[in-house]
């Protein structure tokens, strides 16, 4: 057992070793009312990390927390906390000096308090501006792939397969790059 701990820990010091790291994440907060209902606002924080494995290929996770409505799953008016973990395998196939074009392919999951779930396995595309070599503006827009979506206490899940483009889907974000 201490012969395999060694082996991934030298593994993962070379790999850090060779390897640019990004850090950042996206914030967001909005507020809506629907006809006579009360307003509602959600938000939501989602840090990242990400490790540059050579100019074109990059792994990374966003774990985050929020306040949303589970839309896939639930009645419209049913906001909850949530905590997502979202790790991703980034391709970045247009490289220019000041945009990069990438697209992350990843698994992501949402659980809401009180036991709803979101699973997604799929593409995201992206846009990355550089400002800096240090700094990048960060978009992400729409998903295509497989979702799961399950309701506390229900008997079956809800899935889908397909592609979106929608204000649900939309990202902005900032990274440091060191």
């Amino acid at each position: 057992m201490k012969k395999i701990l060694m082996s991934l820990a030298v593994a993962f010091i070379a790999l850090a070793a060779n390897a640019q790291v990004y850090v950042g994440g996206s914030v967001g907060i909005s507020n809506s009312k629907m006809g006579d209902a009360d307003e509602v606002t959600t938000y939501q924080f989602l840090p990242e990390v990400g490790f540059n494995l050579d100019e074109n290929w990059a792994i990374g996770t966003v774990i985050g927390w929020g306040k949303g409505n589970p839309v896939d799953i639930v009645a419209a008016e049913k906001v909850n906390n949530y905590f997502q973990i979202d790790p991703y395998v980034r391709y970045t196939f247009v490289r220019t000096k000041y945009v990069n074009a990438f697209i992350d392919g990843g698994v992501d999951y949402k659980r809401y308090r009180g036991g709803d779930d979101i699973w997604q396995l799929g593409l995201k595309p992206g846009l990355a501006v550089n400002l800096s070599p240090k700094v990048s503006f960060v978009t992400h827009f729409g998903f295509a792939g497989w979702a799961s979506a399950k309701a506390k206490g229900a008997d079956k899940d809800n899935h889908a397969w397909g592609a979106s483009l929608n204000g649900n889907n939309i990202t902005f974000g900032v990274y440091y790059n060191f």
